[in-house]
């Protein structure tokens, strides 16, 4: 180690990986704002975040190729137990930043949608663990995605959701696992938890029911437009293929509606 410089800790790792999960693979950076910012916060270079950030791509087994191997001990333990406890290590890295910008989890929690009146208690702290970790969860779905829809492409993140291929209900240890999340619009989220639509897991490719597609004539123009002329077509893939949907909770849905 060079003099004067410092050992990263776990606490710093946490808020970094917690970055990689919320930048599209391209913006990682040093120039970033978002890096930079983070910098800011833990006193260190944008330089040396960005290249934690490497070594935390070099480290994704969800990523075909790897970045930089340059990863340490520490970041190899962090991301493991990141990668096996999304939903704990999310919410704690979240606390850890909310800290360092000196705002509430509330005020996290209510960033994109904002939180009913509770009183203060235990079921208001679960309501906000809950809203908190959801964000996360968008932010690093949309994100993999590059804030486009992989149906349609649309590029309009207001209108897009962080759609789970196992429901929250069905799979809580997954519920916050990217790989567990498809960047949808509204209706086509809806249509894929009704089973209007599937993705075979080995080729993702979109298969529409064939209640749809063999619609009454009535409604024939508006199901073609809207779900049927993507029957066949590949999913619009993550950035670098990182966080691609796992292939064993396509297989999940697809044996559900099948």
């Amino acid at each position: 180690m060079k003099a004067g410089q410092r050992l990263w800790n776990r606490d710093e790792l946490l808020l970094v990986i917690n970055l990689y999960c919320k930048l599209t693979f391209g913006q990682m950076d040093g120039r970033n704002p978002s890096v930079i910012k983070l910098a800011g916060l833990l006193n260190r270079t944008p330089g040396s975040v960005a290249l934690k950030l490497a070594n935390f791509a070099s480290l994704d087994t969800s990523l075909k190729q790897a970045g930089m191997s340059n990863a340490s001990q520490l970041d190899q333990q962090v991301w493991n137990e990141f990668y096996a406890d999304w939903s704990g290590m999310a919410f704690e890295s979240e606390r850890l930043l909310a800290d360092k910008e000196h705002i509430t989890l509330e005020e996290v929690a209510a960033e994109y949608e904002p939180i009913p009146p509770i009183p203060v208690g235990r079921v208001k702290d679960q309501l906000v663990k809950v809203r908190v970790n959801q964000q996360f969860f968008r932010r690093t779905v949309l994100a993999a995605y590059d804030n486009t829809c992989c149906i349609t492409g649309l590029r309009q993140p207001e209108l897009l959701v962080a759609g789970h291929i196992k429901p929250w209900a069905e799979d809580v240890a997954n519920r916050l696992n990217p790989r567990n999340g498809l960047a949808l619009n509204a209706l086509h989220d809806r249509a894929f938890e009704l089973g209007l639509f599937t993705i075979r897991p080995e080729d993702y490719v979109i298969e529409v029911s064939s209640t749809v597609r063999k619609a009454e004539r009535a409604d024939a123009d508006a199901a073609g437009a809207l779900l049927g002329r993507f029957h066949g077509q590949e999913l619009r893939l993550p950035a670098r293929k990182r966080f691609l949907p796992d292939p064993a909770f396509l297989a999940w849905h697809r044996v559900k509606w099948l």
